[in-house]
Protein backbone atom coordinates (compact mmCIF):
# COMPACT_ATOMS: atom_id res chain seq x y z
CA UNK A 1 0.00 0.00 0.00
CA UNK A 2 1.08 3.89 -0.95
CA UNK A 3 0.42 6.66 1.99
CA UNK A 4 2.16 8.54 4.07
CA UNK A 5 1.42 5.58 6.67
CA UNK A 6 3.07 2.85 4.70
CA UNK A 7 5.27 0.72 6.49
CA UNK A 8 3.47 1.08 10.30
CA UNK A 9 1.91 -2.17 11.00
CA UNK A 10 -1.77 -2.74 13.11
CA UNK A 11 -3.55 -5.10 14.51
CA UNK A 12 -7.28 -4.28 14.71
CA UNK A 13 -9.85 -6.41 17.08
CA UNK A 14 -13.04 -6.57 15.14
CA UNK A 15 -15.80 -4.74 16.64
CA UNK A 16 -18.61 -2.00 15.51
CA UNK A 17 -18.55 1.45 14.34
CA UNK A 18 -15.76 3.50 15.47
CA UNK A 19 -13.11 1.15 15.57
CA UNK A 20 -13.40 -0.37 12.35
CA UNK A 21 -14.08 3.62 10.94
CA UNK A 22 -10.18 4.14 12.26
CA UNK A 23 -9.06 1.45 11.58
CA UNK A 24 -10.12 1.88 7.78
CA UNK A 25 -8.63 5.56 7.45
CA UNK A 26 -5.51 3.92 9.11
CA UNK A 27 -5.35 1.10 5.80
CA UNK A 28 -6.45 4.22 3.72
CA UNK A 29 -3.29 5.85 4.41
CA UNK A 30 -1.34 2.80 3.98
CA UNK A 31 -0.69 1.33 6.84
CA UNK A 32 -0.43 -2.13 6.98
CA UNK A 33 -3.55 -3.15 9.20
CA UNK A 34 -4.55 -6.88 9.92
CA UNK A 35 -8.56 -8.10 11.20
CA UNK A 36 -8.78 -9.93 14.18
CA UNK A 37 -12.28 -11.33 13.16
CA UNK A 38 -14.28 -14.32 15.51
CA UNK A 39 -13.84 -17.42 14.24
CA UNK A 40 -17.82 -17.95 14.42
CA UNK A 41 -19.98 -15.73 12.05
CA UNK A 42 -22.49 -12.93 14.06
CA UNK A 43 -25.68 -14.02 15.33
CA UNK A 44 -28.50 -14.22 12.97
CA UNK A 45 -29.94 -11.62 15.41
CA UNK A 46 -27.12 -9.16 13.88
CA UNK A 47 -28.78 -5.93 13.20
CA UNK A 48 -26.00 -5.25 10.49
CA UNK A 49 -26.10 -7.58 7.53
CA UNK A 50 -23.85 -6.17 5.70
CA UNK A 51 -20.56 -7.54 8.03
CA UNK A 52 -18.71 -9.78 6.09
CA UNK A 53 -19.76 -8.69 2.63
CA UNK A 54 -18.26 -6.27 -0.35
CA UNK A 55 -21.03 -4.10 1.35
CA UNK A 56 -18.90 -3.54 4.52
CA UNK A 57 -17.34 -0.59 3.26
CA UNK A 58 -15.69 0.06 6.78
CA UNK A 59 -14.02 -3.45 6.28
CA UNK A 60 -12.14 -1.94 3.11
CA UNK A 61 -8.19 -2.05 2.61
CA UNK A 62 -7.11 -5.03 5.33
CA UNK A 63 -6.53 -8.22 5.25
CA UNK A 64 -9.03 -10.77 8.03
CA UNK A 65 -7.45 -13.15 10.33
CA UNK A 66 -9.63 -15.00 12.15
CA UNK A 67 -9.01 -17.00 15.51
CA UNK A 68 -11.09 -18.64 18.70
CA UNK A 69 -9.64 -16.10 21.70
CA UNK A 70 -11.56 -18.24 23.62
CA UNK A 71 -8.45 -20.54 23.04
CA UNK A 72 -5.54 -19.55 25.25
CA UNK A 73 -3.13 -20.31 21.81
CA UNK A 74 -5.19 -18.33 19.70
CA UNK A 75 -4.40 -15.27 22.49
CA UNK A 76 -0.71 -16.23 22.15
CA UNK A 77 -1.06 -15.50 18.52
CA UNK A 78 -2.52 -12.28 19.49
CA UNK A 79 0.44 -11.34 21.71
CA UNK A 80 2.92 -12.36 18.92
CA UNK A 81 1.42 -10.03 16.54
CA UNK A 82 1.14 -7.62 19.12
CA UNK A 83 5.45 -8.23 19.47
CA UNK A 84 5.56 -6.79 15.87
CA UNK A 85 2.91 -3.99 15.17
CA UNK A 86 3.00 -0.44 16.10
CA UNK A 87 -0.34 0.07 17.11
CA UNK A 88 -3.43 -2.17 18.62
CA UNK A 89 -7.09 -1.41 17.94
CA UNK A 90 -10.16 -2.44 19.80
CA UNK A 91 -13.33 -0.79 20.98
CA UNK A 92 -14.90 -3.77 23.64
CA UNK A 93 -16.35 -2.13 26.53
CA UNK A 94 -13.67 -1.44 29.45
CA UNK A 95 -11.89 -4.99 30.86
CA UNK A 96 -13.02 -7.62 27.65
CA UNK A 97 -9.59 -7.12 26.79
CA UNK A 98 -8.32 -7.45 30.37
CA UNK A 99 -10.27 -10.67 31.00
CA UNK A 100 -8.92 -12.38 27.38
CA UNK A 101 -5.48 -11.32 28.56
CA UNK A 102 -4.78 -9.18 26.26
CA UNK A 103 -5.00 -6.00 28.12
CA UNK A 104 -2.17 -3.59 27.34
CA UNK A 105 0.08 -4.70 30.48
CA UNK A 106 -0.02 -8.22 28.34
CA UNK A 107 0.58 -6.64 24.70
CA UNK A 108 2.87 -4.23 26.12
CA UNK A 109 4.63 -6.87 28.04
CA UNK A 110 5.87 -8.44 24.58
CA UNK A 111 6.32 -4.73 22.92
CA UNK A 112 7.60 -1.76 25.13
CA UNK A 113 6.70 0.97 22.07
CA UNK A 114 2.80 -0.49 21.11
CA UNK A 115 0.38 1.89 21.21
CA UNK A 116 -2.77 0.65 22.74
CA UNK A 117 -5.95 2.13 21.05
CA UNK A 118 -8.92 1.78 22.72
CA UNK A 119 -12.45 3.10 21.71
CA UNK A 120 -15.47 3.46 23.46
CA UNK A 121 -18.72 5.57 24.42
CA UNK A 122 -18.35 6.55 27.51
CA UNK A 123 -14.46 5.87 28.46
CA UNK A 124 -12.03 3.40 30.00
CA UNK A 125 -13.18 5.02 33.75
CA UNK A 126 -16.18 7.27 35.07
CA UNK A 127 -19.83 6.63 36.52
CA UNK A 128 -21.00 5.33 33.20
CA UNK A 129 -18.22 3.03 31.98
CA UNK A 130 -19.98 -0.28 32.00
CA UNK A 131 -22.84 0.80 31.00
CA UNK A 132 -24.32 -0.19 27.15
CA UNK A 133 -24.97 3.05 24.64
CA UNK A 134 -24.81 4.03 21.15
CA UNK A 135 -24.10 7.37 19.33
CA UNK A 136 -27.03 8.77 20.02
CA UNK A 137 -26.88 8.26 24.02
CA UNK A 138 -23.22 9.57 23.67
CA UNK A 139 -23.79 12.80 22.53
CA UNK A 140 -27.13 13.66 24.01
CA UNK A 141 -24.76 13.56 27.18
CA UNK A 142 -22.28 16.22 26.01
CA UNK A 143 -25.22 19.17 24.98
CA UNK A 144 -24.85 19.18 21.08
CA UNK A 145 -27.50 16.30 20.30
CA UNK A 146 -29.89 19.56 22.28
CA UNK A 147 -28.59 21.75 19.82
CA UNK A 148 -29.30 20.08 16.39
CA UNK A 149 -33.19 20.08 15.16
CA UNK A 150 -35.94 22.17 14.39
CA UNK A 151 -37.80 24.43 16.84
CA UNK A 152 -41.56 22.57 18.57
CA UNK A 153 -39.39 19.60 17.59
CA UNK A 154 -37.48 16.97 19.52
CA UNK A 155 -33.57 16.83 18.93
CA UNK A 156 -32.66 15.47 15.50
CA UNK A 157 -30.83 12.34 15.61
CA UNK A 158 -27.56 13.48 12.98
CA UNK A 159 -27.23 9.54 11.91
CA UNK A 160 -24.27 8.27 14.09
CA UNK A 161 -21.69 10.47 12.54
CA UNK A 162 -20.88 12.99 15.58
CA UNK A 163 -20.27 10.09 18.24
CA UNK A 164 -19.07 7.31 16.18
CA UNK A 165 -17.58 8.46 13.21
CA UNK A 166 -16.28 12.07 14.08
CA UNK A 167 -16.25 12.23 18.28
CA UNK A 168 -14.93 8.34 18.02
CA UNK A 169 -12.86 7.19 15.38
CA UNK A 170 -11.35 10.04 14.00
CA UNK A 171 -10.31 10.69 17.65
CA UNK A 172 -8.77 7.74 17.90
CA UNK A 173 -6.98 7.73 14.68
CA UNK A 174 -5.99 11.19 15.50
CA UNK A 175 -4.63 9.79 19.26
CA UNK A 176 -2.54 6.52 17.90
CA UNK A 177 -0.90 8.82 14.95
CA UNK A 178 -0.09 11.10 17.73
CA UNK A 179 1.34 8.82 20.43
CA UNK A 180 3.47 6.76 17.94
CA UNK A 181 4.97 10.27 16.92
CA UNK A 182 5.84 10.41 20.68
CA UNK A 183 6.73 7.07 21.11
CA UNK A 184 9.80 7.42 18.13
CA UNK A 185 11.81 9.69 20.68
CA UNK A 186 10.71 8.40 24.20
CA UNK A 187 10.98 4.51 22.64
CA UNK A 188 7.53 4.30 25.15
CA UNK A 189 4.26 3.05 23.75
CA UNK A 190 1.23 4.42 25.54
CA UNK A 191 -2.89 3.81 25.90
CA UNK A 192 -5.08 6.19 23.86
CA UNK A 193 -8.30 6.63 25.67
CA UNK A 194 -10.81 7.75 23.02
CA UNK A 195 -14.44 8.01 24.43
CA UNK A 196 -17.08 9.36 22.04
CA UNK A 197 -18.58 11.73 24.88
CA UNK A 198 -15.06 13.50 25.04
CA UNK A 199 -14.78 13.27 21.45
CA UNK A 200 -18.22 14.39 20.81
CA UNK A 201 -17.75 17.36 23.07
CA UNK A 202 -14.39 18.05 21.82
CA UNK A 203 -16.66 19.06 18.34
CA UNK A 204 -18.65 21.72 19.99
CA UNK A 205 -15.92 23.55 21.17
CA UNK A 206 -16.57 26.35 19.07
CA UNK A 207 -20.29 26.33 20.46
CA UNK A 208 -19.34 26.49 23.98
CA UNK A 209 -16.93 29.56 23.22
CA UNK A 210 -20.38 31.39 21.65
CA UNK A 211 -22.52 29.96 24.82
CA UNK A 212 -20.03 31.39 26.99
CA UNK A 213 -19.90 34.57 25.03
CA UNK A 214 -23.99 34.76 25.45
CA UNK A 215 -24.50 34.92 21.57
CA UNK A 216 -26.14 30.89 21.95
CA UNK A 217 -29.45 30.17 22.63
CA UNK A 218 -30.84 26.63 24.08
CA UNK A 219 -33.85 27.44 22.04
CA UNK A 220 -33.28 25.18 19.04
CA UNK A 221 -33.58 27.16 15.35
CA UNK A 222 -33.02 30.25 16.84
CA UNK A 223 -29.02 31.07 16.76
CA UNK A 224 -26.41 31.75 13.70
CA UNK A 225 -25.45 28.03 12.68
CA UNK A 226 -28.44 26.00 13.78
CA UNK A 227 -31.52 27.00 11.20
CA UNK A 228 -32.50 29.89 12.82
CA UNK A 229 -30.76 32.42 10.61
CA UNK A 230 -32.68 33.19 6.81
CA UNK A 231 -29.13 33.15 5.04
CA UNK A 232 -27.96 29.62 6.78
CA UNK A 233 -30.55 26.89 5.39
CA UNK A 234 -31.86 24.45 3.51
CA UNK A 235 -34.82 25.67 1.51
CA UNK A 236 -37.27 23.53 -1.26
CA UNK A 237 -37.30 24.22 -4.54
CA UNK A 238 -40.24 24.25 -6.74
CA UNK A 239 -39.35 20.44 -7.41
CA UNK A 240 -39.55 19.58 -4.05
CA UNK A 241 -35.84 18.63 -3.98
CA UNK A 242 -33.46 21.35 -1.59
CA UNK A 243 -30.73 23.76 -1.73
CA UNK A 244 -28.52 24.90 1.08
CA UNK A 245 -27.80 28.65 1.99
CA UNK A 246 -24.58 29.90 3.93
CA UNK A 247 -24.69 33.70 3.20
CA UNK A 248 -23.15 35.17 6.68
CA UNK A 249 -20.77 37.25 5.38
CA UNK A 250 -22.26 40.57 4.26
CA UNK A 251 -20.84 40.75 0.75
CA UNK A 252 -22.01 36.79 0.25
CA UNK A 253 -25.62 38.13 1.55
CA UNK A 254 -25.86 40.92 -0.40
CA UNK A 255 -24.78 38.69 -3.52
CA UNK A 256 -27.31 36.12 -2.21
CA UNK A 257 -30.29 38.66 -2.30
CA UNK A 258 -29.23 40.00 -5.90
CA UNK A 259 -29.01 36.44 -7.42
CA UNK A 260 -32.71 35.60 -5.90
CA UNK A 261 -33.97 39.22 -7.26
CA UNK A 262 -34.89 39.96 -2.97
CA UNK A 263 -35.20 43.70 -3.53
CA UNK A 264 -37.70 44.12 0.32
CA UNK A 265 -35.79 46.50 2.03
CA UNK A 266 -36.20 44.40 5.19
CA UNK A 267 -33.82 41.95 4.24
CA UNK A 268 -31.34 45.11 5.10
CA UNK A 269 -31.01 44.23 8.30
CA UNK A 270 -29.04 40.92 8.31
CA UNK A 271 -28.30 40.33 11.91
CA UNK A 272 -31.78 41.58 13.30
CA UNK A 273 -32.65 38.00 14.58
CA UNK A 274 -36.56 39.50 15.47
CA UNK A 275 -36.44 39.31 12.12
CA UNK A 276 -35.50 36.02 10.91
CA UNK A 277 -38.43 34.19 11.47
CA UNK A 278 -40.23 36.41 9.29
CA UNK A 279 -38.19 36.88 6.29
CA UNK A 280 -37.24 33.26 6.60
CA UNK A 281 -40.71 32.71 5.24
CA UNK A 282 -40.43 35.04 2.74
CA UNK A 283 -36.73 33.55 1.56
CA UNK A 284 -38.68 30.36 1.54
CA UNK A 285 -41.50 31.75 -1.05
CA UNK A 286 -39.24 32.98 -3.21
CA UNK A 287 -36.98 29.36 -3.94
CA UNK A 288 -39.98 27.69 -4.08
CA UNK A 289 -40.85 29.59 -7.28
CA UNK A 290 -38.12 27.41 -9.36
CA UNK A 291 -37.03 23.69 -9.36
CA UNK A 292 -33.49 23.05 -8.10
CA UNK A 293 -31.78 23.30 -11.31
CA UNK A 294 -32.77 26.64 -12.13
CA UNK A 295 -31.08 27.56 -8.39
CA UNK A 296 -28.01 25.62 -9.41
CA UNK A 297 -27.51 27.21 -12.74
CA UNK A 298 -28.32 30.71 -11.16
CA UNK A 299 -25.82 30.39 -7.86
CA UNK A 300 -23.57 27.37 -7.93
CA UNK A 301 -20.22 28.46 -8.28
CA UNK A 302 -20.75 31.83 -6.93
CA UNK A 303 -19.84 33.53 -3.64
CA UNK A 304 -23.66 33.19 -2.33
CA UNK A 305 -22.29 30.06 -0.36
CA UNK A 306 -24.96 27.18 -2.06
CA UNK A 307 -24.89 23.92 -2.80
CA UNK A 308 -27.72 22.03 -3.68
CA UNK A 309 -28.67 18.80 -1.14
CA UNK A 310 -27.96 15.66 -2.92
CA UNK A 311 -28.69 12.17 -2.15
CA UNK A 312 -26.51 9.42 -1.78
CA UNK A 313 -27.76 8.24 -5.55
CA UNK A 314 -26.98 11.80 -6.95
CA UNK A 315 -23.40 12.99 -4.79
CA UNK A 316 -21.16 10.90 -6.23
CA UNK A 317 -22.23 12.27 -10.11
CA UNK A 318 -21.67 15.88 -9.02
CA UNK A 319 -19.49 17.47 -11.46
CA UNK A 320 -17.21 18.62 -8.32
CA UNK A 321 -17.13 14.74 -6.93
CA UNK A 322 -16.84 14.04 -10.16
CA UNK A 323 -13.22 16.15 -10.92
CA UNK A 324 -11.92 15.33 -7.88
CA UNK A 325 -12.43 11.39 -7.28
CA UNK A 326 -14.25 12.08 -4.11
CA UNK A 327 -16.14 8.80 -4.82
CA UNK A 328 -14.49 5.68 -6.19
CA UNK A 329 -16.01 1.97 -7.01
CA UNK A 330 -15.06 -1.21 -5.06
CA UNK A 331 -16.01 -4.66 -6.23
CA UNK A 332 -19.16 -2.18 -7.17
CA UNK A 333 -19.43 -1.08 -4.43
CA UNK A 334 -19.73 2.67 -4.52
CA UNK A 335 -18.20 4.84 -1.57
CA UNK A 336 -16.16 7.67 -0.60
CA UNK A 337 -12.52 7.82 -1.63
CA UNK A 338 -9.53 8.03 1.23
CA UNK A 339 -9.11 11.14 2.25
CA UNK A 340 -7.14 13.39 3.36
CA UNK A 341 -5.07 14.41 -0.31
CA UNK A 342 -0.97 14.14 -0.09
CA UNK A 343 1.20 15.70 -2.51
CA UNK A 344 3.67 13.04 -2.70
CA UNK A 345 2.94 10.03 -0.90
CA UNK A 346 -0.55 9.31 -2.64
CA UNK A 347 -3.26 7.10 -0.62
CA UNK A 348 -4.39 4.24 -2.92
CA UNK A 349 -8.00 2.19 -2.47
CA UNK A 350 -6.46 -0.72 -1.13
CA UNK A 351 -8.66 -4.23 -0.71
CA UNK A 352 -12.11 -4.50 -0.66
CA UNK A 353 -13.76 -6.17 2.42
CA UNK A 354 -12.83 -9.52 2.94
CA UNK A 355 -15.09 -12.40 5.00
CA UNK A 356 -13.44 -12.92 8.41
CA UNK A 357 -10.40 -15.46 8.29
CA UNK A 358 -9.87 -15.01 4.49
CA UNK A 359 -6.24 -14.13 4.54
CA UNK A 360 -5.81 -16.49 7.54
CA UNK A 361 -2.90 -18.32 6.81
CA UNK A 362 -1.53 -15.92 4.40
CA UNK A 363 -1.27 -12.99 7.01
CA UNK A 364 0.58 -15.65 9.73
CA UNK A 365 3.19 -17.25 6.87
CA UNK A 366 3.68 -13.31 6.67
CA UNK A 367 4.49 -12.45 10.15
CA UNK A 368 6.75 -15.11 10.56
CA UNK A 369 4.89 -18.45 11.42
CA UNK A 370 6.20 -21.39 9.45
CA UNK A 371 3.68 -23.63 6.99
CA UNK A 372 4.03 -26.22 9.27
CA UNK A 373 3.20 -24.06 12.63
CA UNK A 374 0.26 -22.42 10.53
CA UNK A 375 -1.42 -25.69 9.48
CA UNK A 376 -1.23 -27.25 13.39
CA UNK A 377 -3.49 -23.90 14.23
CA UNK A 378 -5.65 -24.61 11.76
CA UNK A 379 -5.87 -28.34 12.48
CA UNK A 380 -6.60 -27.40 16.35
CA UNK A 381 -9.08 -24.97 15.06
CA UNK A 382 -7.16 -22.20 16.95
CA UNK A 383 -7.47 -20.18 13.62
CA UNK A 384 -10.25 -20.31 10.68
Amino acid sequence: MAGPLAGIKVIEMVGLGPCPFAAMMLADMGAEVIRIDRITPPAASNPFPILGTRFDVLARGRRSLALDLKNPEAREVVLALAGQADVLLEGFRPGVMERLGLGPDACQARNPKLVFGRVTGWGQDGPLAQAAGHDLNYIALTGMLHAMGREGSPPAPPLNLVGDFGGGAMMLAFGVVCAMLEARTSGKGQVVDAAMTDGAALLGAMIYGFRAYGDWSRKREANLLDGGAPFYDTYACADGKFISIGSIEPQFYALLLQLAGVTDPAFNAQMDRSQWHTLKARLAAVFRTRPRGEWCELMEGTDVCFAPVLDMGEAPGHFHNKARGTFVTVDGVVQPAPAPRFSRTVPETGLPPAAAGAHSAAILRDWGWSAEQVEALAARKVIG
